[in-house]
Order: C-alpha cells, then structure tokens, then sequence
C-alpha cells in the first residue's frame, strides 16, 4: 500500500467511530421513526403493529392543539431571537468598552447560562409569582402587586421569552464579543474623524464586519428556542389554558413539550412520532433558510 493509501486508511480509521456513532444514534433511529410514524405503533410490548399509512399526519394538520402550538412556537422563536440577540449585543458592546470590572460584567452575563433549564424555571417562578408582587407592594406599585404573569396566558409567553433571554443572552453575548474585537480600530477611528456618529459607525462599519456572527447567533437561537422544553416545563407546565377557535388549549404548549405529552401523557406514540417528523422537517427548512439567507446579506456587505 502506497503512502497515499496509507493515509486514506488512516482517514477512515479515525472517523469511524464518529461515523458510526452518528448512523447508530441518528440516522437510524430517525428512519425506524419514519416507519413508526405511519402505523398504529403503542410501544406496548405484545401488541401487533399495523401499518396506517398517512393517517397520522391527517390527524396531525386536523388537530387544533397542534395547529395552535405550532402558532405558539413560531411566535416564541421569532420574539426569543430579536429579544436575545438585541440584549447579546448590548452586552456586548458594554463588555468590549473601557470600563471598570469589565471582565466581572463579562462573567456576570455569561453566568445564568450555566443554570440548567428546569432549575431555571423554577428561579423565575419564584421571582413571578412571589418576588415582582412583593416589589409593588412594598412601594405600592398596584400594577405589579397584582400582575400575575404566569396565570394569564396573554402574558405568559413574555414571561418565557424574559427567563429565556436572561439564560441564554450571555452565551450569545460571547460570540458577539469575539466579532467586535476582530473589528479593525483603524476604519472605526477614521470614521470619527469623518465626523460619523456611533449609529452610523455601527450601521457601516460595524455591522459588515460583525455579519458572520449574526449568521451563527441567529442560527443557534433560532433552532434552540424552536426546542425549547425544559423551561416551559419547569416554569408554566404548558399552562395556563386559554380558548382558541372555541376549543381549551395550552398558551404555552410549544411544540416539543405538545410532542411529549402526545406521546407520553396521551400514550399516542404513533401520532407523537409523526409531529416530531414534521417538526424536525420545519426546523430544518426554516434554519437552512436563515443561514442561506444570512450568507447571502454577508456577501452583500
């Protein structure tokens, strides 16, 4: 074996395990789903399978909790994504200024993200239901004594998007960090001297050379509010009810949380495999859009 040969084997030897261990866990596993999805399947051992064929994705489009969290789900990832990437990047720049304890500001921001999902939730359930009343009763501010963010399904998902945005700004906020230190002082200080305005620095400036960051941040809120889970749980359960087209859903049912009870709660295997197979394919469709779409603009700048 030549040395060309040599080093292919090698190649192949190294990624093997990673090659297999995707296959094994994901392909695999996703294609078995594919079949489940079209068939009666209940995961209870001893019970015949019988195929279905697309009745459980019709059950899927005719039913109204599905349609209302799926409503629920683009809402919260498109206000999770402005919301986060807006506090990251104000972060940001107050990080990346010449200010005192700057690098403390840095590790205080970049803290909550190390607080798990669901011990997060439980943080600000306490703060929602106990710590904002208590504010406004002590300086009698009867607005907040008697907001009741987690019992009002109009402000519920506000109250999601706020504990979601807190965790996951200072993690966002890091990679904007790293984009704004690789931008060239020179082109900023010669704007200055041009007589340019920080809105027009950061506008003309700035932003082109800050792009390739947008396109990796938006991506990483995008898909990880799309499947967020552990927060809702810990936090609202789903709830509170509220009526949609005459029927009682959950305001902040999102789609994952509305895939595991289908599946787990309800004992619907067959029905949950076939709303995590249109799940996987909108968040794939819409994430290859955004980064298409944002390595087009950084080509435009």
């Amino acid at each position: 074996m030549n040395k060309h040969g040599k080093d292919k084997l090698v190649f192949w030897l190294f990624l093997a395990p990673a090659l297999i261990s995707f296959v094994v866990v994901v392909i695999v596993p996703f294609f078995m789903g594919l079949y489940y999805s079209m068939t009666d399947w209940t995961a209870v051992a001893g019970l015949k399978t019988n195929w279905v064929g697309l009745d459980n994705y019709k059950a899927m489009f005719s039913n109204l909790a599905f349609r209302y969290s799926f409503i629920r789900t683009f809402l919260f990832t498109l206000l999770s994504v402005l919301s986060i990437n807006f506090v990251a990047l104000v972060f940001a720049f107050l990080v990346t200024r010449e200010i005192r304890f700057r690098n403390f500001f840095r590790a205080g921001f970049f803290i909550p993200n190390l607080i798990g999902g669901l011990v997060l939730g439980y943080i600000w359930q306490f703060i929602f239901k106990s710590v904002v009343p208590a504010i406004g009763a002590s300086y009698g501010i009867n607005f907040l004594e008697e907001l009741m963010i987690l019992a009002d399904p109009n402000l519920t998902l506000f109250g999601l998007i706020l504990a979601y945005t807190w965790q996951y700004a200072g993690y966002i906020m890091m990679i904007y960090v790293a984009a704004l230190l690789n931008v060239p002082q020179e082109l900023l200080e010669a704007s200055e001297i041009d007589g340019a305005n920080f809105f027009q620095k950061f506008w003309n400036i700035t932003m082109p050379m800050i792009a390739q960051a947008f396109t990796i941040t938006s991506f990483l809120t995008l898909v990880n509010s799309f499947k967020q889970y552990d927060i809702i749980v810990a936090l609202t359960a789903g709830g509170p009810t509220d009526i949609y087209q005459g029927a009682v859903v959950n305001s902040t049912e999102l789609l994952a949380v509305h895939i595991y009870n289908v599946a787990f709660k309800y004992n619907n295997m067959a029905e949950g495999q076939a709303r995590a197979i249109v799940f996987f394919l909108v968040l794939s469709v819409v994430s290859i859009g955004q980064v298409y779409y944002n390595k087009k603009r950084e080509v435009e700048m």
